[in-house]
C-alpha cells in the first residue's frame, strides 16, 4: 500500500507548475500578464523561509498597474505555462493531482512598481481549501478553467498594493520540504477605499515547515480535514 502512494506522489511530481497569468476586474480581463510579476521560469517554491516565497521573483517587472475599486470582484486566472491557455495541454491550468488550497493576500505599498518586496506586511483576503465533500480548491479551479473569484474588501484604504495569489500543491507534502508553493504578485491601484488597518503577517514568516497546512499527508490515511496555513481571512 505504501509503495502505491509513493508512486502516485512521484508521478504527480513529474508534471508540475502553474502560473497566475491574468487578473479580471468585475468580469473584464485586464490582459495576458498585464500588471503581473510573472516568473522567468515556472517552478515551485518549497522552502517557506526563502524570500522567493514573496512574489516568486518575477523579472523583469511589468510597468502596468491595474486600477481597481474597493469592493470589486476580482478573478485570478492560472495556466500551466504562459502559452498553454486554449491548448489541449492536459495539465492546463494545473495538473489535476496537484491538490491543495488557493489563497490571496494583499500588501499596501507606496509604489506598486517597487522592486523591494522584503519587509512588506500582508493580510489575507481569500482562502479556499478542502470542502465538506473532500473536494479541493485546486479541483474547483481546474474545473473553472483556471479561474478563481474573490472580492476586494470594501473597507481597505485607497492606494497601491501588491496582490499575492497562491496555490499550494500538497502531493509531495508528507515531508518538509515537499509542499509546492506557486505564487505571483499583481500590481494594483485601489480607489474608493475606507480606513481599515488589517492585522498583517510577513513573507517569509507567515508559514512554517511544521504547519499542518504545509506538512500534510494527502494520500494515506485519507484526509478528512485540512488547515489552511497563514492568518485568518480579513473581513471588513
Amino acid at each position: 500500500m505504501k509503495n502505491i502512494f509513493v508512486t502516485c506522489t512521484l508521478l504527480a511530481s513529474a508534471s508540475a507548475h502553474t502560473i497566475f497569468t491574468q487578473l479580471w476586474v468585475n468580469g473584464v480581463a485586464q490582459g495576458h500578464t498585464k500588471g503581473i510579476r510573472v516568473p522567468v521560469r515556472s517552478r515551485p517554491i518549497t522552502d517557506v523561509t526563502s524570500n522567493d516565497v514573496i512574489c516568486n521573483g518575477g523579472q523583469p517587472l511589468p510597468k502596468d498597474i491595474i486600477n481597481v475599486k474597493a469592493g470589486d470582484k476580482l478573478t485570478a486566472e492560472w495556466h500551466h505555462t504562459l502559452d498553454s491557455a486554449g491548448t489541449n495541454d492536459p495539465a492546463d491550468p494545473i495538473d489535476k493531482g496537484h491538490l491543495g488550497p488557493v489563497i490571496v493576500y494583499l500588501a499596501k505599498v507606496d509604489n506598486a512598481l517597487t522592486t523591494q518586496v522584503t519587509g512588506l506586511k500582508w493580510f489575507k483576503i481569500y482562502e479556499d481549501g478542502m470542502d465538506s465533500n473532500k473536494e479541493w480548491a485546486v479541483t474547483r479551479l481546474y474545473n473553472n478553467k483556471g479561474k478563481v473569484d474573490f472580492t476586494l474588501p470594501s473597507c481597505i484604504q485607497s492606494g497601491q498594493y501588491l496582490l499575492r495569489a497562491e496555490i499550494i500543491a500538497l502531493h509531495g507534502a508528507a515531508n518538509y520540504p515537499g509542499a509546492q508553493l506557486y505564487m505571483e504578485c499583481a500590481q494594483l491601484n485601489v480607489s474608493g477605499g475606507g480606513n481599515a488597518n488589517p492585522p498583517t503577517v510577513s513573507f517569509p514568516g507567515a508559514y512554517k515547515g511544521t504547519d499542518p497546512g504545509i506538512k500534510f499527508q494527502l494520500y494515506w490515511p485519507t484526509p478528512t480535514a485540512y488547515t489552511i496555513p497563514g492568518p485568518t481571512v480579513f473581513k471588513c
